[in-house]
């Protein structure tokens, strides 16, 4: 089920209201869900591998408090967090600007790659905790559960 970008971000809690929480694709919302964002975006880091360590491991230590308290909104974004230090990270690992595309091309055409491979470390640390978090057993279950009680019901009102 596609991520539902027309919500009003600005004054939902979704720890309140679990049924309007949309799981998307990949990160889609990761700066958007409160009040998730708030909570694990003061540990998002990624600039040096010993940053992206004590960053990846921060933020999966709160994905293992959420599950521990059956929120899967919460687990699902320290997961989308996870996951973006790792596309974040390697996105800095192949373009030292951040930028993969130009920016004045309307052809979209990618830039040379310029590897660094610190950046390249601190992805890779990202991955392992990100992989850890979306193939946790618990995480899976409540994940199941969250599209059984809400999504489901969500396409059956479209």
């Amino acid at each position: 089920m596609a991520f539902d970008y027309s919500l009003d971000f600005k004054n939902i809690d979704f720890r309140q209201h679990p049924e309007l929480y949309r799981v998307g694709k990949g990160e889609q919302g990761v700066l958007l869900v409160e009040p998730y964002k708030s909570e694990i975006l003061p540990y998002w880091r990624f600039k040096t591998p010993d940053i992206a360590r004590e960053s990846s491991q921060k933020i999966y230590e709160i994905f293992l408090d959420y599950l521990d308290k059956d929120d899967f909104i919460g687990a699902d974004m320290a997961r989308k967090f996870l996951q973006m230090g790792y596309t974040r990270s390697r996105r800095y690992a192949n373009h030292k600007s951040g930028r993969k595309y130009k920016q004045d091309d309307e052809n979209k055409e990618i830039l040379p790659y310029d590897v660094d491979p610190v950046k390249a470390e601190s992805a890779a640390i990202f991955k392992i905790k990100w992989i850890e978090a979306k193939t946790n057993d618990k995480y899976l279950h409540l994940l199941a559960k969250h599209k059984q009680m809400y999504e489901r019901a969500y396409k059956i009102q479209q």
